[in-house]
C-alpha cells in the first residue's frame, strides 16, 4: 500500500504541475519554483509533514519535497545553532540533493551531445 500512496500523492503533484504548464502561460521555471516555495510554506503551515507521512518519496521526490526538506533543516539547524541556523539548516539538509544534481547533470553533458535549437 506504501507504493501505491507514493504513486498517487507523486502523481497527483506532477499532474498539477502539467495542468499549470497546459492551461496556463506560466514558464516551467517559475512552476518549478513555486512548487519549492510551496513546499516550504505547507512545512511551515504544518500542512506538508502528514502528506510525507502518508506518500514517502511520492511527496519527496518532487520539487516541493525539496522545499519541505529545506523548511526542516531550517528549523533544526536554528534550534541547535541559533540564527545561523537559517543559512546553515538548508543548506545541510539539501547537500546531497544538490551535489547529486549536479554531479548528474554534468555526466549527462558529456555522455549526451548538445545541439543547437532550430
Amino acid at each position: 500500500m506504501e507504493y501505491f500512496n507514493a504513486f498517487w500523492v507523486g502523481g497527483l503533484i506532477c499532474l498539477i504541475a502539467q495542468v499549470l504548464i497546459d492551461k496556463t502561460k506560466l514558464t516551467p521555471a517559475r512552476i518549478l519554483v513555486s512548487y519549492v516555495i510551496a513546499g516550504v510554506v505547507l512545512t511551515a503551515l504544518g500542512i506538508y509533514e502528514p502528506i510525507v507521512q502518508y506518500a514517502g518519496a511520492g511527496a519527496l521526490v518532487p520539487l516541493s519535497g525539496f522545499g519541505y526538506c529545506m523548511a526542516k533543516g531550517v528549523v533544526e539547524m536554528i534550534q541547535k545553532e541559533g540564527p545561523i541556523g537559517i543559512i546553515a539548516g538548508g543548506m545541510a539538509s539539501t547537500a546531497a540533493g544538490i551535489s547529486a544534481a549536479v554531479f548528474f547533470g554534468y555526466l549527462a553533458s558529456l555522455i549526451g551531445k548538445s545541439s543547437e535549437k532550430e
